[in-house]
């Protein structure tokens, strides 16, 4: 498929992502971009740089440092890296810090904290490892910073810069991968670029932070949460199936390496919520990859998996459209979303590759019709036949077009 534009000339557009950064602009608070390698951190900050300059900022008011560059290794050090933006801030004029993979500076929160009391300087940090970017610094910063989690492509940022317009074929693309720069790429390199991250992100953000000696164990709990994608899970199933297959592990490990995983962000976890009751099961939940290309990479391709690839898929959206997301219980049935906004907002979505069949349709249909209250139902298919419904309430409606509806589609639907 063709592509209509070139990496070497423009930056895949990210509105929402720009809003939430052109909002907090000169706001009294730290910015923090936590988000899985490759996801478009860097590329976000140089699309926020290049509106800074816009809006008449001099070259010389930003100071931007990556500590992935090899030109910036002397200055993973505290109190280096602090002396140096000391020297670079020359006046009381406004200055736009922007420090790129901080995770990489041990202490780095005291260096942010030192900035804070600044109060010329407005302050963007990335991360890709939760576990600094939550821990660290949400104990010495509460309150004084905000965060923007950032995933990769959405089908509707990667649709925007490709030619075709038929959305299955779009839609198989995008499975191939939604990391920016992957889509630029040929298959074979496009494989070798995801291996990269895979490495990367298993070997900085995982091994190295665990101190984790046994690899190959940690690599195997990995391939099987991708393999396993929308299926319930506990610590004690991966336990006794590794053992099965030889792999002898203890409760207490799989429970850190899973801690790890997530904390790089190579999955999310959605846990189960009781919708009567109001209350979260502490036991079983699901979990879900950050991109399809590094599940297929890590667990291989299964036919079975269309309806948990586009599952998936949607679980992700609605993280980007705000939502905490939960796997919902109601008596004995399961809804795949119960989605929550701090503001009260709430969806129920259940997700189906297939709805054509009359037992399906029923099937699906019968936990969203056990719900009673009067928050917005949502039924997400891929169904040719008879693809927009209304079932006294329920919203039957095109999963690619609602990927592409925005922010705010679920709630025009009626």
């Amino acid at each position: 498929m063709a592509k209509t534009w070139n990496r070497f000339q423009t930056l895949i557009n990210r509105p929402e992502y720009l809003k939430f950064l052109k909002n907090w602009k000169d706001e009294d608070v730290i910015k923090v971009i936590s988000g899985v390698r490759r996801c478009g951190k860097s590329k976000l900050f140089e699309m926020h740089k290049q509106e800074l300059i816009k809006k008449g900022v001099d070259q010389k008011q930003i100071i931007s440092i990556n500590f992935e560059e090899f030109d910036f290794s002397h200055l993973q050090n505290d109190k280096k890296l602090y002396a140096y933006l000391k020297k670079k801030i020359l006046n009381k004029q406004k200055y736009y810090i922007f420090l790129d993979e901080i995770q990489n500076v041990p202490n780095f929160e005291r260096v942010v904290d030192s900035l804070y009391l600044r109060k010329n300087l407005d302050i963007y940090i990335t991360g890709s490892n939760a576990y600094y970017l939550s821990g660290e610094l949400a104990t010495l910063l509460s309150g004084r910073y905000v965060e923007l989690k950032m995933l990769p492509l959405s089908f509707k940022e990667f649709a925007s810069v490709q030619s075709e317009k038929n959305l299955r074929i779009l839609y198989n693309e995008y499975l191939k991968t939604s990391f920016p720069y992957a889509i630029t790429l040929n298959d074979e390199k496009q494989q070798q670029y995801l291996e990269g991250i895979y490495s990367s992100v298993v070997l900085k953000d995982i091994v190295k932070r665990l101190a984790v000696a046994d690899v190959a164990t940690l690599e195997l709990v990995i391939k099987y949460l991708y393999a396993e994608t929308g299926n319930f899970q506990s610590i004690n199933k991966i336990s006794n199936t590794l053992t099965s297959f030889g792999n002898k592990v203890s409760n207490k490990t799989i429970d850190r390496y899973i801690e790890g995983i997530k904390d790089s962000m190579l999955v999310y976890k959605a846990e189960r919520y009781n919708v009567k009751g109001r209350k979260v099961f502490a036991n079983n939940a699901k979990y879900y990859a950050v991109d399809n290309g590094l599940r297929r990479l890590i667990a291989g391709d299964r036919s079975e998996d269309y309806g948990h690839i586009l599952e998936n898929i949607v679980y992700l959206e609605l993280l980007r459209r705000g939502y905490q997301v939960y796997v919902g219980v109601v008596e004995n049935l399961e809804v795949d979303f119960l989605a929550k906004k701090p503001n009260g907002e709430q969806l129920y979505v259940q997700v189906s590759f297939n709805t054509e069949k009359a037992e399906t349709l029923k099937r699906e249909l019968r936990p969203l019709e056990a719900i009673k209250d009067q928050h917005p139902k949502l039924l997400l298919t891929m169904d040719e036949i008879l693809p927009e419904q209304n079932f006294n309430g329920i919203v039957k409606t095109n999963a690619l077009k609602w990927l592409l509806g925005g922010s705010s589609s679920e709630q025009s639907m009626s």
